[in-house]
């Protein structure tokens, strides 16, 4: 049975590897290689097969019966807490609505399929983005403070989330996403900042 043969390998290993550490295992510059080019290939084909729609049934994803990190797999549950924050006034719905509304119009324009709806659903409640848009997104320090930067800043982390996932060779881009656009908050906090009140035009423009 398997225990058998788990107990079994491990018994010519416990054998095996006083020789082994006795032995140079340095890989030559051939062997370097062709380890690398098998690495190049694994990631190609993970690109390639990046575009297929994910076995789960868009129902089971939006609900969360499907096995993914902690937090971010129910977006039914995630829009519920979406809904609490809004309604205790924690965050603001500019970010969160326009980073997923990013996504959707995207993933609605550009599919990787034939059903443009299903495709947008997957890109929607798969992976992180609800977390990410909802709980990350709009942390305050590292996100814009003005209206418009707040906007400008969830279509960023929108775009660039789509980027990664179409041509980029990592599954889930929603961090690197927010990553990328918190090193841009200091400027975006510069567009549509108010006019101070009573201030003459020049002094408008400069400020």
């Amino acid at each position: 049975d398997d225990r058998q043969m788990d107990e079994s390998l491990l018994l010519d290993f416990a054998r095996n590897l006083p020789t082994a550490l006795r032995e140079d295992r340095t890989p030559s510059p051939a062997h370097r290689l062709e380890m690398l080019r098998e690495t190049f290939q694994g990631m190609e084909v993970s690109v390639e097969f990046q575009g297929a729609l994910p076995e789960e049934s868009i129902l089971d994803m939006f609900l969360g019966n499907i096995g993914g990190c902690i937090g971010e797999t129910s977006a039914l549950l995630l829009i519920i807490g979406f809904v609490f924050l809004l309604y205790r006034k924690v965050i603001a719905a500019r970010i969160p609505l326009a980073y997923i509304g990013t996504v959707a119009i995207l993933a609605f324009l550009f599919p990787q399929g034939n059903d443009r709806i299903a495709w947008m659903a997957a890109q929607v409640f798969g992976g992180g983005l609800m977390l990410g848009a909802i709980f990350m997104a709009t942390d305050y320090v590292t996100s814009p403070l003005t209206k418009l930067g707040q906007i400008v800043y969830g279509i960023g982390c929108g775009i660039i989330t789509i980027l990664i996932r179409y041509f980029g060779g990592y599954s889930e881009g929603v961090t690197y996403a927010i990553l990328c656009m918190n090193a841009c908050a200091v400027l975006l906090d510069k567009i549509g900042r108010p006019v101070k009140f009573g201030a003459p035009k020049k002094e408008a423009a400069k400020k």
